[in-house]
Parts: structure tokens; C-alpha cells; sequence
């Protein structure tokens, strides 16, 4: 049974997605809108799928779609899942404007509703750090992947200290305020740390890439609408579930 404590944290943590889920899209780096953008993100997607066709994919913390629609449009079969329904409702809305055939369900990251061995390739994105379990999570992650099948995960590291993130921080808000000494990843952890969390794990043929077209191009577009981003490492790291 989960504790009192614990039901607030992912109570805060839906709420809050659910606040924003209106304005997601529009939010600085939620959307592919540059020739730059979309280049970088072809490649990370690349090295997520592993030029493996036509697989089964599960996107956790699948907000309005980003990487799910992605992977519909490449020719995998997705299920995406989030813990806010309103981010959910737009993500199917986007679905069903591009024809892309994708299951979305409401779901808790580190308690999925699938059976074990069910996936060819669970993919994240900046999901670890609003869990209050990013540890158990990734074990759960495992669970639902066949043998041979990939967990990749997108993420980043924080370089400033808590508090001095951008105004507009999920960090920083009413929601996240209250409940960040209870989230263990919440700045993020390091890529490497994140590696030997995978090996930890039982994953084989563990690899990263620290995605510095997605900063530059990131950069570049930030630049171009006068937006300042904070310092801040991104990443993917991958591994396998030995087959």
C-alpha cells in the first residue's frame, strides 16, 4: 500500500502536468520547430530504436506525445502512457489529427499495467527526476521488456544549484516546491551515473550520447526567440536486457 506521503507527491506530480498540459506544446523545448531540431532529433531517436523495424514501444511520462507520435510516424507500434489525463487528452487529440494508430492509457511510471516481456523498447524523457522511486522505476521499466529489448532514456543534470533554475522551472513551482526533498533525482544525475545504474540493473551492451546537436540546436533556436536557457547537460543512455 502506498504511504500518505507518497500519494501526495504523485498527486502534486499530476496536478502540476495537468496545469500545464494546455500550454505544453508552446513551453521552450516541448516541440521539434527548427531544420536544426528536427536533424538532431532523427539521429537521438535513431540511436534510441537501434535500427531495429517495426517494434513494440512503450513511451513512460508520454505528455502530449512527443516521442510517441515520433515513433508512430517511423512505422513502431507505441503505447504511451503519463500520469496526468489532461496531457493524455491532447496527446490522443494529436494522434488522431496525424492518423498515427497509438495507444495511450493512464498509468504510473513505476507501476506499469503491462505484463512482463511485453515490449521491444521502453523510451523516456526527462521522466527520472519527478519520481519519487527513479531506481525501482527503472527495474519496472525492465520488467516489461522482452529479451534483446532496449531501455533508453533521455534525460539531463542540472547545473545550478535548487532555486536557481528558471523562473518558469517545474522546480520552482507551487506543486514541486513541497515535494522536492522527496524526489532523489530531482536536478538530475550525471550520465555516467546513469550508465552504472543500468549495469546495476542486469543490462548488457550499455551506451550513451551526450546529444550536443539537441544543445546546439536548442541554442540556436533559443537565441533566435530570445529565450535564456540555464546550464544544463542532456543526454541518452541505453542498454539491453541480455537475450
Amino acid at each position: 500500500m502506498s504511504m500518505p506521503s507518497e500519494n501526495i507527491v504523485k498527486q502534486n506530480v499530476a496536478a502540476h502536468w495537468g496545469r500545464r498540459a494546455a500550454h505544453f506544446d508552446q513551453d521552450f523545448g516541448h516541440s521539434i520547430r527548427t531544420p536544426g531540431e528536427h536533424a538532431a532529433w532523427d539521429r537521438v531517436i535513431g540511436l534510441a530504436v537501434g535500427g531495429r523495424g517495426g517494434i513494440a514501444a512503450l513511451d513512460v511520462g508520454c505528455g502530449t506525445g512527443f516521442l510517441s507520435l515520433e515513433l508512430a510516424g517511423r512505422g513502431h507500434r507505441v503505447t504511451g502512457i503519463d500520469f496526468a489525463p489532461e496531457m493524455l487528452a491532447l496527446a490522443k487529440g494529436k494522434a488522431a489529427d496525424a492518423g498515427a494508430h497509438i495507444r495511450f492509457e493512464h498509468a504510473d511510471a513505476e507501476n506499469l499495467p503491462f505484463a512482463a516481456a511485453s515490449f521491444d523498447l521502453v523510451i523516456t524523457r526527462h521522466v527520472l527526476w519527478t519520481l519519487p522511486h527513479p531506481e525501482a522505476a527503472i527495474g519496472e521499466w525492465i520488467r516489461v521488456l522482452r529479451p534483446g529489448g532496449r531501455l533508453a532514456v533521455i534525460d539531463g543534470q542540472s547545473l545550478v544549484a535548487p532555486g536557481e533554475e528558471q523562473a518558469a522551472s517545474a522546480r520552482r513551482s507551487a506543486e514541486y516546491a513541497p515535494i522536492g526533498d522527496q524526489l532523489p533525482f530531482l536536478m538530475g544525475k550525471a550520465r555516467e551515473e546513469i550508465e552504472a545504474l543500468f549495469r546495476a540493473k542486469g543490462l548488457v551492451a550499455v551506451a550513451s550520447d551526450p546529444l550536443a546537436d539537441v544543445i546546439m540546436a536548442q541554442n540556436e533556436r533559443a537565441a533566435a526567440e530570445g529565450e535564456a536557457l540555464r546550464p544544463r547537460r542532456r543526454y541518452i543512455v541505453w542498454g539491453e536486457v541480455p537475450g
